[in-house]
């Protein structure tokens, strides 16, 4: 990653603020200095995405030339971390309560540590959109299965109310992935049973109640719904690629929690998988911790049930730096699979 200093000339930060109208709301950008028509206020944060990446795409960059734009401004979005870490990614960023949205270049750490954020896929703002498609085409590895993942589990991280369970999250996040581009999303019986939320109608109503799930059906054994935050429509991975990310998702390696694990547990390990990656920076605790709906307290003693059942056989904190480093368990004797090194 290029720190500040080199090509100060290039600004990759686009805003735009909600000034209401009439009851409603309208979108007014400081770039265009104009004020789009009016739309409705359950779409706000889809029309300020779709704002923001119009413009991401008109100022398009080499990965090479972007740096983080939060570095640049002294890293005031957020408190004092341990400085810039890993690539720069593209960051979506609420502020003001919702009123006002920010899409900025952004490295890993200062995006992990800036509230109300999450991180946008390239794709989303690629100008070339065959490009993308050619690209869900080809076969997926492990690698970009985390990589998709740890988007969405980014994005559910700041889409959902912070009170969300983590058995809703799990099955918020299938939901994303096997969505078609209309938005609906259908989860067979068979595949809640394997996720042991088969018998739970409470887990989807959660979803809905919170306002980003429709169920027109919420009885049925199977679950049909219609995402209401239509930012996800907009991927750029086709249905094939994200329903092998969802697949890798309910058996995540280096590890999956076994089936007499809690939620809360699968969700850690999952979070916990999404981030193994030998070249990746160790992520802060506070990360995880958001990731995983909890606070940092209960993060560690949910890491701490991990190593319990065998599913870790080690973490560490580093408090000095927040880094979250751990090793998964080695399989039994005579199970299929190699041992796996985990770079964290």
């Amino acid at each position: 990653m290029r720190l500040a200093g080199a090509h100060t000339h290039v600004r990759r930060i686009w805003t735009v603020e909600l000034r209401p109208q009439a009851g409603r709301p309208s979108l007014w950008c400081p770039h265009c200095t104009v004020q789009t028509p009016f739309f409705q206020a359950s779409s706000a944060r889809s029309a300020a995405l779709a704002h923001l990446a119009r413009h991401a795409r008109a100022d398009t960059l080499p990965p090479h030339l972007r740096t983080c734009q939060c570095r640049e401004r002294g890293c005031c979005w957020h408190p004092r971390h341990r400085g810039c870490a890993g690539p720069v990614l593209l960051a979506l960023t609420r502020d003001r309560g919702g009123r006002a949205w920010r899409l900025a270049d952004t490295c890993v750490a200062c995006t992990a540590a800036t509230s109300h954020t999450a991180v946008v896929p390239d794709t989303l703002c690629s100008p070339h959109p065959a490009d993308t498609r050619a690209r869900a085409r080809q076969p997926q590895t492990d690698d970009e299965h985390r990589q998709r993942v740890r988007e969405m589990l980014s994005y559910l991280a700041s889409a959902l109310p912070c009170v969300t369970s983590p058995a809703a999250r799990l099955l918020a996040l299938q939901c994303v992935l096997r969505a078609g581009r209309n938005g609906f999303a259908y989860l067979p019986a068979g595949l809640l049973r394997g996720m042991r939320l088969h018998r739970r109608p409470e887990v989807r109503q959660e979803l809905a109640q919170g306002g980003w799930l429709d169920l027109p059906d919420p009885r049925a054994a199977g679950l049909r719904g219609r995402l209401l935050d239509d930012v996800v429509l907009d991927q750029a991975w086709g249905p094939s690629a994200r329903r092998r990310a969802a697949h890798w998702a309910l058996r995540p390696s280096p590890f999956a929690a076994t089936a007499a694990a809690a939620p809360s547990e699968r969700l850690a390990a999952l979070v916990l998988a999404a981030h193994t990656v030998p070249a990746g920076p160790a992520p802060d605790l506070a990360a995880i911790a958001r990731l995983c709906g909890h606070s940092p307290q209960q993060t560690g003693e949910l890491l701490d049930r991990l190593v319990a059942r065998r599913i870790l056989s080690a973490w560490h904190h580093q408090r000095e730096t927040d880094e979250v480093r751990w090793q998964p368990a080695l399989p039994p004797r005579g199970a299929p699979g190699a041992p796996h090194k985990s770079a964290h």
